[in-house]
């Protein structure tokens, strides 16, 4: 596979969660921003907010912030042009979310690039409520997720990954069969257990259903833990009262305006 740098810095990304006490300077967070913003858009919906409090911050770390689709702005730009907004909100919300994701993953490699390092948090949706009155939020802007930053004090190993040809679907998406499906939940799972990743953390998901508990943290891997994360009902994960809260009624707007 070709290598330069800019590839090195991709394929070495991982989750950091440990953080040293270093604060990043201005210049530096002025270019992670800048680097975030010229991502490719579909109307720039994104908006970011900071918090430079690592004792509010999640794992500590210096920078925390939250990336959210951002239509406010562009209803106060459309009002000194005489326009309204008819576009539904759930074209709205994709769109955004395009635009936030795009922007936020820019912003990861630069500061990789910087030799910095991140973390997405992505309950941020479920903290509406909070991030609202913590950052004095208006309607119409809903904060999608939250990214920590800063300078690294551990050193993971990056993440395994599926196989290629799991991912790669050249002319026709294929036909799986068992086999190829084996091939990626192995990857996936013995990639993970030689990280020790599960049974180190103690990230076992407890069983909420009527079903025998079978597996221990020595055997515990990604696709059984990824099976119990959308295999079982968890409470207040109701998104579309997230997006009311925020000023978003996908439900009774995609009655009234065109998708």
């Amino acid at each position: 596979m070709i290598e330069n740098p800019v590839i090195k810095t991709l394929l070495n990304r991982k989750s950091i969660r440990r953080y040293t006490e270093e604060i990043p300077s201005n210049e530096v967070l002025e270019t992670i921003v800048r680097a975030g913003q010229q991502a490719p858009f579909a109307s720039q919906l994104g908006s970011l907010l900071l918090s430079r409090d690592p004792e509010k911050n999640k794992f500590n770390a210096p920078l925390l912030f939250t990336i959210c689709v951002d239509v406010h702005k562009w209803e106060l730009i459309m009002a000194q042009r005489n326009w309204k907004m008819v576009a539904s909100d759930l074209k709205l919300l994709l769109l955004g979310m395009q635009d936030a994701a795009l922007m936020a993953e820019n912003m990861v490699i630069a500061a990789e690039s910087l030799g910095m390092g991140s973390c997405f948090l992505g309950n941020a949706p479920y903290r509406s409520s909070q991030i609202i009155e913590e950052y004095n939020l208006p309607s119409r802007v809903f904060p999608m997720v939250q990214l920590t930053m800063g300078y690294p004090a551990e050193n993971p190993p990056p993440r395994p990954r599926y196989p290629l040809e799991f991912v790669l679907f050249e002319g026709n998406y294929p036909d799986f069969n068992e086999d190829l499906i084996r091939e990626a939940m192995t990857q996936m799972d013995e990639g993970y257990l030689a990280q020790d990743y599960y049974r180190v953390s103690k990230a076992m998901i407890p069983l909420s259903i009527d079903r025998e508990e079978t597996f221990t943290l020595e055997d515990y891997s990604w696709t059984e833990h990824i099976c119990r994360k959308w295999g079982q009902a968890f409470l207040g994960h109701n998104l579309l009262a997230q997006f009311k809260k925020c000023g978003f009624n996908i439900e009774e707007r995609a009655k009234q305006t065109p998708s």
